[in-house]
């Protein structure tokens, strides 16, 4: 029974150690991240090449090791044969919200992150001249994202990782419609700055 009682409290002191030792942490934060992103599926039968992008987001930790974040993102991709026709840009632009749970390794500076959340996006498709000659309109998708954050000092860090975007909508071209499922894995690269 001593056993029990004593581990019990060496357990609840190492939660509160915790605790204490991530209250010093700012609770808002603001992530800029930049990201190279890879279809995981083709959109329509059309062969996406690799994109580039980017998230604002914003994060409020409510608890010691997990935050809520939201903002916005912007995806570009190039195929040089898709059912619009040849040499066509396709932009997913839209807003995130979600869950991340993030816990330091030991008493080092690094620590790891996991993300899950909701998209509200739309798939644009844009002719060489940049005019935009289909939209899917907003919809639901999701998003999940891992990877490591590195204190740099002063409230700054740097968090590469992982993520994985899936929207789906409907666009109409001419008088053909067609399903779009867009599936992207990004290497993602973000500068963060806690207040």
């Amino acid at each position: 029974m001593k056993t029990k009682v004593f581990l019990t409290m060496v357990v609840c002191a190492f939660l509160v150690m915790g605790t204490m030792a991530q209250e010093s942490e700012k609770r808002f934060a603001v992530e800029l991240n930049g990201d190279v992103a890879f279809v995981s599926s083709d959109l329509a039968g059309a062969s996406l090449n690799t994109g580039l992008g980017f998230e604002a987001l914003l994060h409020y930790r409510f608890m010691p090791f997990t935050s809520v974040y939201g903002g916005w993102g912007y995806n570009h991709f190039n195929a040089d044969q898709s059912f619009a026709g040849p040499d066509m840009d396709f932009e997913q632009t839209g807003y995130v919200l979600g869950l991340q749970f993030k816990r330091p390794f030991r008493n080092s500076p690094v620590s790891w992150f996991v993300r899950a959340g909701a998209l509200y996006s739309h798939i644009e498709t844009e002719n060489n001249d940049g005019d935009i000659i289909s939209d899917t309109g907003h919809g639901v998708g999701w998003q999940a994202a891992g990877g490591i954050e590195v204190a740099l000092g002063k409230n700054w860090s740097l968090a590469p990782g992982l993520k994985y975007n899936w929207l789906s909508g409907e666009t109409e071209i001419g008088s053909v419609n067609y399903q779009l499922d867009h599936r992207t894995v990004s290497a993602r690269i973000g500068i963060v700055k806690r207040f």
